[in-house]
């Protein structure tokens, strides 16, 4: 169950949720470095209209998002009829958008980077270089809805070491690990870096 093709074996699918700043990015490419499932990272998704918003300071509304997030429950789809193994990097704050990602033919769990907003706002004030500007924060903490105990959501400390995050999610949704995790540490990203 890897990001290659397996052909009629069952797929996996992740998505590492959570407000801006918690470390999506960082702990997604972790588990595709440490399983061979297939990354992505929903801010790539996104519209030029949808970050301009952003960009300026204006938060998205659903309006804005469902057309979003039936992309990424697309691509997600497609991978998984390609017997590709996936996983993403995506806010998914309320129980609707989770469920729009979840709607294809495909389980899909979810890993919940949550914690502090003091930890995460100091994670905001050190990033660099992405259009999500730390003053939308605020409105991404009031959106989160906490997951419900239907869904398939394992929650993990944001305050952990990025490579502990990665060892707990694997171990945590029974991923296979394709490399002994922990050697991922040098292909994932700052975890400071971009996050949806």
């Amino acid at each position: 169950m890897t990001g290659e093709r397996r052909g009629a074996r069952p797929t996996r699918h992740v998505v590492v949720m959570g407000v801006s700043g918690a470390g999506k990015t960082t702990v997604a490419r972790g588990i595709g470095a440490a399983t061979g499932l297939t990354f992505a990272e929903a801010d790539e998704f996104h519209s030029p209209q949808n970050v301009a918003r952003m960009r300026s300071g204006v938060p998205l509304d659903d309006t804005t998002r469902w057309p979003w997030l039936r992309d990424i429950a697309g691509w997600i789809a497609d991978r998984g009829a390609e017997g590709r193994s996936t996983v993403l990097a995506c806010s998914a704050l309320k129980r609707s958008y989770r469920d729009v990602l979840r709607q294809g033919p495909l389980p899909v769990d979810f890993v919940h980077l949550d914690g502090p907003a003091e930890v995460i706002r100091a994670r905001l004030a050190r990033r660099e270089g992405h259009y999500m500007p730390a003053s939308l924060l605020e409105s991404q903490l009031a959106t989160l809805e906490p997951a419900e105990p239907d869904e398939s959501v394992l929650v993990l400390d944001v305050a952990l070491p990025p490579e502990a995050l990665v060892a707990a999610a694997v171990k945590g949704l029974g991923l296979p690990a394709s490399v002994p995790v922990g050697e991922h540490r040098d292909r994932a990203s700052n975890p400071t870096a971009g996050a949806c």
